[in-house]
């Protein structure tokens, strides 16, 4: 089995505006997820909104400066993350699909494997 890493990214002005059946949709689709996987499910969490994320960056001299905020100012933001144990790529696919951020247009789900050094 390996793991695998479900970034979920969206543009925070569509998430905070929202319908009431948006997010019940949203809510509907998360909990298929977490229905479906079970046990394979290691760590979902919510994150804060970018606009309060710290960026630790070095300069040309190696001295690390930390900035308010996300790194690049783009539409989308990391919104929260699955940690999911999976027998393959097509299996964590068809979880990641109940996702509501899978098919609405202005979200998206990410699936990268997590490397083992074990």
């Amino acid at each position: 089995m390996a793991k695998y890493l479900l970034l979920i990214y969206g543009d925070e002005r569509a998430w905070a505006a929202m319908s009431a059946q948006e997010l019940e949709r949203l809510r509907e689709g998360h909990r298929a997820l977490v229905a479906a996987a079970g046990g394979a499910v290691l760590d979902t969490r919510e994150l804060e909104p970018a606009s309060v994320a710290t960026t630790l960056r070095a300069d040309a001299g190696g001295k690390v400066t930390t900035t308010d905020g996300p790194f690049l100012e783009t539409k989308e933001a990391v919104g929260g993350y699955y940690l999911i144990e999976a027998g393959d790529l097509d299996a964590v696919t068809a979880l990641a699909e109940r996702l509501y951020e899978a098919s609405a247009g202005h979200s998206g789900v990410e699936i990268r494997p997590v490397v083992d050094h074990g």
